[in-house]
């Protein structure tokens, strides 16, 4: 699904709005979220929020199988990036890094990952248990295991549906 359509459906835009938005984008090389937020108004934060709900859909029932992680991925971040960032890689797949991460830390994950590893790269989406599970395997550090993620992504979560809006 395009974003276009999705933020369509989700009453963001118009039809014609979206073709002015892809027109815009035929004379420069500008995401479609950007110039939503620049012709628009539309907030970074709901763009992102919409980015994130095509991503989920187009990697729907796509799961990673961590019993055949390549370990040669988890040197490409450190303990402290997968911590931080909620991500863990599990493989290549035809010259991309699969990454994990949870919905909550989608675009959050995607931004650190486009800012600092030198690959192309592609999320699946795993529930927070099986995040802190992940993390505990191929990243653990002393101090920090699966409670400590599991309470502070309920947190987050909390306060998110309090905000109606996406956190850092």
């Amino acid at each position: 699904m395009k974003l276009g359509e999705l933020m369509v459906r989700q009453g963001l835009l118009t039809e014609a709005q979206v073709a002015e938005v892809l027109a815009a984008q035929a004379h420069r090389t500008e995401p479609f979220g950007s110039i939503c937020e620049r012709l628009f108004g539309i907030s970074p934060e709901v763009v992102e929020g919409a980015w994130v709900e095509q991503y989920s859909v187009l990697t729907e029932g796509l799961t990673p199988d961590f019993s055949r992680q390549d370990p040669s991925v988890l040197n490409v971040v450190t303990r402290r990036q997968a911590w931080q960032f909620r991500i863990v890689p599990v493989c290549w797949d035809e010259g991309s890094l699969v990454l994990t991460t949870t919905r909550d830390q989608m675009a959050r994950a995607l931004r650190f990952a486009t800012k600092v590893i030198p690959f192309p790269v592609y999320f699946l989406l795993i529930e927070r248990e099986a995040m802190a599970e992940a993390l505990n395997r191929s990243y653990p550090m002393e101090g920090l295991d699966a409670a400590v993620v599991l309470e502070e992504l309920e947190t987050l979560s909390k306060n998110l549906a309090r905000s109606g809006g996406d956190a850092d």
